[in-house]
């Protein structure tokens, strides 16, 4: 015999009450509703038109210390701010949201029952009835400590960073000056200028120059660039530095001078960290037949000297071959000799200048050799510091093309009838 589904209890029937756990469950999710108002994880506040708060949840009382007869119907939600929010709220929190409807993420600062007070995140939304008019505010709060906290230790990490880094900058800028003579020697019938651009103050540059007399009537002269940048490459400055000029005073052929250097350079650093530098090296005598100065130039992969003529023609001085100091342990060194007749002048640079970015952004936007044979076909004839002031312009011009420190010294034989 076939049982019907009521017989079989395949489906309750109509009208079955819930069981004793579904009922429980329903309970559970009433409290639950009312619990989460109360006890939420953020603030709950609801006030009249007028800001008198007419509802506030357990979080946000437990928060400031108050009791709910405290704040309901006698207290204003601008009570509850500080002086400097209460001026915001007036003047920019409740107008914007009369217009608005609704605000949102509004950093302010409540007060507490003892005083204290407590850092918040606001967001109010105005509630409408059916007729579209507003009957009152809705407000969650979220309470900030914590974000203020991160966001003042943010601040002071900042600040310790910043200090640091202009720590760092003097520091850079200190060594900068120990690479780099203090004056350049005053050599009788020559007149010398130098400028040292600095392309970043956060490291210490590679660029060196000087300029020192000999024996009797000689002087020496150089001008480099140690690849790289910041302490090591400071290092390595530092000892090709004085490294030159020790060699000069024990033999002033340049030659000579730069072989010394990539001797000493090859030695201290054939490592996993080998180091090496182009370098110009020069040595100037008196022509006493001719007048002017006689000048042997000596250089180890260094760009050309520019020789500015009085007659107002320019050109390099190339030295073809000169290999990097420091890198082979018996480095070709190339030579040339010239005549520096009164009027002319002889302009060293480091490749930072050449290898600057202009402002055409083309395939090849480097200055280049040929701009820089240009600028001294213009210049010419020119004098030992009108050629640094023009380079000096040249640099800031390009701006924020030249990339790397760039280190020029320029020397120059005065006229006779001068």
């Amino acid at each position: 015999m076939c049982k019907t589904n009521d017989e079989k209890g395949d489906s309750p029937k109509e009208g079955h009450e819930p069981t004793g756990e579904q009922a429980e469950f329903s309970a559970l999710l009433e409290d639950s509703a009312e619990d989460l108002y109360e006890h939420a994880p953020c603030g709950y506040l609801s006030t009249l038109l007028d800001g008198r708060i007419a509802k506030v949840n357990a979080t946000l009382l437990d928060w400031l210390g108050y009791e709910a007869d405290d704040l309901v119907g006698g207290k204003h939600f601008s009570d509850l701010l500080t002086v400097g929010g209460r001026l915001y709220h007036e003047t920019h929190f409740a107008p914007l949201l009369r217009m608005q409807g609704e605000i949102s993420g509004i950093a302010l600062e409540f007060k507490a029952a003892d005083g204290s007070r407590l850092p918040v995140m606001v967001t109010s939304t105005v509630k409408t009835g059916g007729d579209g008019q507003p009957l009152l505010i809705r407000t969650t709060v979220f309470d900030a400590r914590d974000r203020r906290a991160y966001e003042t230790e943010l601040l002071r990490a900042r600040k310790a960073a910043d200090e640091e880094r202009d720590r760092l900058k003097r520091l850079a800028a200190t060594l900068q000056k120990t690479l780099l003579p203090p004056t350049l020697a005053n050599v009788p019938g020559l007149d010398v200028s130098a400028h040292y651009h600095i392309a970043s103050v956060d490291e210490v540059g590679g660029d060196f120059y000087d300029l020192f007399p000999l024996a009797a009537g000689a002087w020496g002269l150089f001008l480099g660039d140690v690849c790289g940048k910041g302490a090591a490459a400071a290092a390595v400055t530092s000892l090709a530095r004085y490294t030159l000029r020790a060699a000069a005073v024990y033999d002033s052929d340049p030659a000579a001078v730069l072989a010394n250097l990539n001797t000493v350079l090859n030695h201290e650093y054939n490592g996993t960290d080998p180091r090496f530098c182009t370098v110009i090296f020069g040595l100037l005598t008196p022509d006493t037949d001719r007048g002017g100065f006689h000048i042997t130039l000596a250089s180890g992969g260094h760009p050309p000297a520019l020789l500015m003529r009085a007659d107002g023609t320019a050109d390099f001085l190339h030295t073809p071959g000169g290999q990097l100091i420091g890198v082979l342990p018996d480095a070709q060194i190339a030579t040339t000799t010239v005549h520096l007749a009164p009027g002319d002048t002889l302009l060293l640079h480091t490749d930072g200048l050449t290898e600057a970015h202009t402002a055409d952004g083309g395939e090849d936007d480097r200055y280049g050799d040929d701009a820089l044979l240009d600028f001294g076909r213009a210049l010419a004839p020119t004098t030992a510091s009108d050629t640094i002031g023009a380079v000096r312009d040249l640099l800031d011009t390009l701006g924020t093309g030249v990339d790397d420190d760039t280190a020029v010294l320029a020397i120059h034989v005065p006229p006779t009838h001068q």
